[in-house]
């Protein structure tokens, strides 16, 4: 089934605040294979101008893609036919430990590719006082839609 268009340009307001800590950065980068030490050691991290351990570029994804909104039965997605097309951020600053974010997820576009459906969610992280730290751009193909 065709995901609603009637979705385009919904926005969907943040869940709840996503703590950045020293362990989840560490866990991603494990995760990803990445022993860069600004993302494990605050001295090293301190070393390169940061106030604390950073978090690799690609760790917004965690909270871009977990918005409750996307899970709205309307939109039509199943989510076990989904696979993450592609991905990019545009960054005001790295996400550091301690950051307190949340992210606000907006439906930019949808459009079929042969059998599939493509959507694109853009997701602005800010900090809970309002810093926009970064957007995350996510495309999510439900196959054979």
């Amino acid at each position: 089934m065709a995901l609603n268009r009637d979705f385009i340009g919904r926005s969907f307001p943040p869940g709840e605040p996503y703590e950045v800590s020293r362990v989840k950065i560490r866990e991603f980068a494990d995760a990803i294979g990445d022993h860069n030490p600004i993302y494990r050691d605050a001295d090293a991290a301190k070393a390169a101008g940061h106030p604390d351990v950073i978090a690799p570029p690609t760790f917004p994804i965690v909270m871009s893609l977990g918005n409750p909104g996307l899970a709205d039965p309307d939109l039509g997605l199943n989510y076990a036919m989904v696979v993450h097309g592609e991905q990019r951020f545009e960054y005001t600053r790295p996400v550091r430990a301690g950051d307190v974010v949340t992210g606000t997820a907006t439906i930019t576009e949808i459009k079929s590719v042969g059998k599939h459906e493509r959507m694109i969610v853009e997701t602005e992280i800010k900090s809970v006082e309002g810093e926009l730290i970064c957007k995350t751009y996510n495309a999510i193909v439900e196959r054979g839609a």
